[in-house]
């Protein structure tokens, strides 16, 4: 079976820490642990068929089709894959406005 490289670049990497810090604050670090666990191993995973996530739906509406997403809900896991590497952009909260933060992060 065909292996990747996942690479988190460092805009994700910041998405971890700032759902970890929310959660923590929030509800407990018990539950930011969990989370952060789930999201990490989410990643982690794509090293063995990265073609499984979808095009994230508000991309594909307008064209942009070399981005996809995996999901432990609500949160979306946002990357592409270039060769032999996946390249994770975002991890975001989905009942956030995805269209402006899709904008902002991905479509410049």
């Amino acid at each position: 079976m065909k292996r990747y490289r996942v690479r988190i670049i460092e805009d994700a990497e910041h998405d971890l820490i700032d759902i970890y810090r929310y959660i923590a604050h929030h509800d407990s670090v018990e539950n930011a642990e969990y989370v952060l666990e789930q999201l990490e191993s989410l990643c982690s995973r794509l090293t063995e068929l990265p073609e499984r996530g979808h095009a994230p739906p508000k991309l594909d509406r307008i064209g942009v089709r070399n981005y996809r997403e995996v999901n432990f809900k609500p949160y979306r896991v946002i990357y592409e894959v270039i060769r032999q590497d996946v390249f994770i952009h975002c991890i975001l909260d989905g009942r956030r406005d995805m269209t402006t933060l899709l904008e902002r992060r991905l479509i410049r």
